[in-house]
């Protein structure tokens, strides 16, 4: 009997410690308006990384709720990423953290005292459901629909995490505080240090120790934070005055974020599974000269140069005494004064310094080049100093003091160039030629000369032109630039080169059929081969047209001034007599429609390739729509004008209908609306107003396309009139997968990544522009960073009838519906 009972016993204890056992590898992932979290449990994530939960900081007993990684060094302390408390801690293990009755996550005790809640506007309390995501971001969203109501990566404490963004407000204040610091190691509440960014352009990061500046990097050139050893960094202007900000890594299974010091550094930290141990990589401050304003006004750090500080060129020390001591703070001052404008033909001019991290509190030009730059500089008696760079533009310094100015031995800065007296720029122009500019009285008189000469010689030209009875455009040379005027409207052509049309004649075996690439509405395109050998596409607009000239204009102008990898090159244009041609670089594979519709191509185009051309489109309305120096919308993207390089990389091209957009503006009218049929958002068929969401329906429009190897245009079906229609059919009734192109199932391809695709496609067709997602949240979506569920679309606009038959007596017919849910993966 008793050896029954000590079996029995032991057998009960084995029962117990494998459930004990099983639920802690089984903890759970979700939180519900039944459950609680309490003190001794905690919330995991999927993957397992990520703990929520109560813990208590090295040498203290307070409590908090805290999100922490679920790997830990030997001493068991805790790398910890997010307190929800960290203000407000308890002082017993009592705690617990629930959904409240509005639908609001809090901590509370025994006695039921708020120390915490995500303040979030009432929802129904029983729709509430908090989970921690592999990210390591707590959301509370709705059970229902799947929408997120609050995230913990909204709400930072010290750290900054792959996937993470945030927005900040360039209209409220000149900077704004993100992160900030533990106070101490045993306690978590807001410390003095602080780290985020500047609002001004371009924006800066920047570490405060309260309002002092401890730390700050190079300017954003477009892609990267200058200067920084990890290009890991995104950064996109979102909205007039806004910019969002995040950062990712190229290794998907490494743990690694960002945090805020309490010595006032930016640390990465990463863990190292060989070692177990949490280290740091990159920081801020890897030098004395990473120190804010190590050497004061005027002063130049360099790390490599012993002493480090140094006056800029033209400048000396202002205490002798001090500076030959080692303490610089007290900077540098001008040697010879500043002589505004022109005094006995000499002028001011520039020092130039290559490598530099550029000085604080710039201010931002919109100019087309480096000489604009220059003379804008030189026509403001308080400019001191400029810089250009071609991903950012022209900046120049104002008054007050030059600061926190470093120069690098290696190739990660920019140039900078200071402004020096004529009297100082003799001494060194003998030695240093290369590094001085001038813009003088005597190269204007020769400039204007020029001017003048050519402008009379073009004069003569034009008039004998006119004489033999020919039409052309006028065109001048005005301010060293070409002007095309027509019809009381003129472009710039700039530095644009200018093709002989006798040589295109040549290289296009005079416009012969057999070289004929596509027909668009203003015009035909041909091959060519110019004389050096070079293959180039020339677009031959048609002198019927009545719009020709204007498309030719829109089309100079946007992309002459627009560089980017999925954007088509502009090589040149020609204008002669009646005739108006754009030459392009030539590519290869053609348009997309020519590969996409035609069975015969199907085996060049699987999921990989179409992926590829997918994020190669988003990244290049990315670029017109936020981060190209002119805001620009498209207008008729589709998929014959998507061009394939020999790689099949997507290019954007016909520019022709784009429209420029100031800085401020969101949206416009047109009383010509103009563009295809089938790609068309709602608004601007039937009201004339376009915005970035009308270019972001048609891409949904496209990307139904890509997936499904079908033409909307032509579309043929008993039960939808539309493919975007035959879409939303098939998700309604779960049937999405058949909308898939056969020749993407018969080769190798992610489910996931399909379904997702055509989820994005349905969002971007979305009948009412403000449901439709930004450029920025498209890509997101699309890649899959930061987005554990995407919204669920509603009704596309134009799916009860044909795109051309859309509207009768003005009225548009179809659905109003406009509920918003989510999904974690496509249906």
């Amino acid at each position: 009997m008793l050896k029954t009972m000590a079996f029995m016993y032991m057998y009960t204890h084995i029962i117990f410690l494998s459930l004990l056992w099983f639920g802690i590898v089984s903890a759970q992932t979700n939180l519900n308006r039944t459950q609680s979290l309490r003190d001794s449990e905690s919330l995991v994530s999927n993957n397992a990384i990520f703990n929520l939960g109560f813990f208590s900081p090295t040498n203290s007993t307070k409590r908090y709720v805290g999100i922490w990684y679920n790997v830990s060094e030997s001493d068991g302390k805790l790398e910890v990423i997010w307190v929800a408390n960290r203000d407000d801690p308890l002082s017993d293990s009592s705690g617990k953290l629930v959904i409240s009755e509005d639908g609001n996550l809090r901590i509370t005790n025994g006695q039921n005292k708020i120390f915490w809640s995500s303040n979030v506007a009432p929802y129904e309390a029983n729709n509430s459901v908090a989970q921690l995501l592999d990210s390591g971001n707590l959301v509370l969203k709705s059970s229902v629909n799947g929408m997120t109501i609050w995230q913990s990566f909204d709400h930072p404490t010290d750290t900054f995490m792959p996937g993470m963004t945030f927005t900040i407000d360039g209209t409220v204040a000149d900077k704004q505080v993100v992160f900030w610091s533990w106070k101490s190691p045993s306690d978590p509440s807001r410390g003095k240090v602080t780290g985020g960014l500047t609002t001004n352009f371009p924006p800066e990061l920047m570490v405060w120790d309260g309002d002092r500046i401890y730390w700050r990097n190079e300017p954003w050139n477009g892609n990267i934070y200058i200067g920084l050893n990890s290009a890991v960094f995104s950064l996109v202007t979102v909205d007039p005055g806004k910019i969002s900000y995040g950062f990712s890594r190229a290794n998907k299974s490494e743990l690694i974020h960002f945090v805020v010091t309490l010595d006032g550094d930016a640390v990465e930290r990463k863990w190292n599974s060989g070692r177990r141990k949490w280290e740091n990589g990159w920081n801020a401050r890897q030098t004395d000269c990473d120190f804010y304003g190590k050497c004061g006004p005027f002063g130049s750090c360099n790390a490599a140069n012993s002493p480090i500080c140094g006056c800029l060129t033209g400048f000396v020390p202002k205490n002798n005494t001090e500076w030959s001591k080692g303490n610089w703070t007290s900077g540098c001052v001008r040697r010879t004064p500043l002589q505004c404008g022109t005094v006995g033909a000499k002028a001011d001019g520039f020092w130039n310094l290559s490598n530099v991290k550029v000085p604080d509190n710039t201010v931002w030009l919109s100019v087309n080049t480096e000489d604009d730059c220059v003379s804008q500089c030189l026509s403001n008696c308080s400019c001191v100093a400029y810089s250009y760079y071609s991903s950012i533009g022209c900046m120049i310094w104002n008054n007050g003091n030059l600061i926190d100015i470093q120069e690098f031995s290696s190739n990660r800065g920019i140039d900078f160039s200071v402004r020096l007296a004529h009297s100082e720029l003799d001494v060194l122009e003998q030695n240093h030629p290369d590094m001085v500019t001038r813009k003088s009285s005597r190269w204007k008189v020769i400039v204007i000369a020029v001017v003048l000469i050519t402008t009379v010689i073009f004069g003569v030209a034009i008039w004998l032109l006119r004489r033999q009875g020919m039409r052309l455009p006028f065109m001048e040379l005005r301010h060293g630039k070409y002007i095309i005027k027509d019809n009381n409207e003129e472009i710039e052509i700039g530095d644009l080169p200018m093709f002989q049309l006798k040589k295109l004649i040549i290289a296009t075996n005079n416009f012969d059929d057999d070289n004929k690439l596509g027909r668009g509405g203003f015009g035909t395109v041909y091959k060519g081969k110019l004389e050096d050998g070079e293959d180039v596409a020339v677009k031959r607009l048609s002198k019927v047209s009545g719009q020709g000239l204007k498309e030719f204009m829109t089309e100079v102008l946007v992309i002459s001034k627009l560089q980017h990898r999925n954007l088509v090159r502009l090589l040149g244009c020609c204008v002669e007599g009646e005739e108006k041609l754009l030459v392009y670089e030539l590519m290869p594979n053609r348009s997309l429609d020519a590969l996409l519709f035609d069975q015969r191509h199907g085996d060049l185009l699987d999921w990989k390739t179409r992926l590829n051309i997918i994020q190669g489109i988003c990244r290049g309305l990315l670029y017109l729509h936020r981060d190209s120096r002119l805001r620009i919308i498209h207008r008729d993207l589709k998929a014959s004008n998507i061009l394939l390089d020999d790689k099949l990389n997507p290019k954007i091209s016909d520019f022709g209908m784009a429209r420029i957009f100031g800085r401020n503006e969101d949206q416009a009218d047109t009383k010509t609306v103009v563009g295809t049929y089938g790609y068309m958002s709602p608004e601007y068929a039937m009201e004339g107003r376009f915005s970035e969401k009308s270019d972001v329906f048609s891409f949904g429009v496209l990307l139904l396309e890509i997936v499904s190897g079908r033409r909307n245009s032509n579309f043929e079906d008993d039960e939808s009139s539309s493919l975007v229609a035959h879409a939303w059919k098939l998700w309604n009734e779960d049937e999405i997968t058949s909308f898939i192109d056969p020749s993407i199932l018969e080769s190798t391809f992610k489910a996931d990544e399909v379904l997702r695709c055509i989820q994005v496609a349905l969002l971007c067709v979305q009948e009412f522009p403000e449901d439709r997602p930004n450029i920025s949240m498209i890509i997101a979506m699309i890649d899959g960073e930061g987005w554990s569920s995407i919204p669920q679309p509603t009704q596309p606009g134009f799916t009860r009838k044909r795109y051309g038959e859309a509207f009768e007596n003005g009225i548009l017919h179809g659905s109003v519906n406009r509920l918003s849910v989510s999904s974690i993966t496509g249906r």
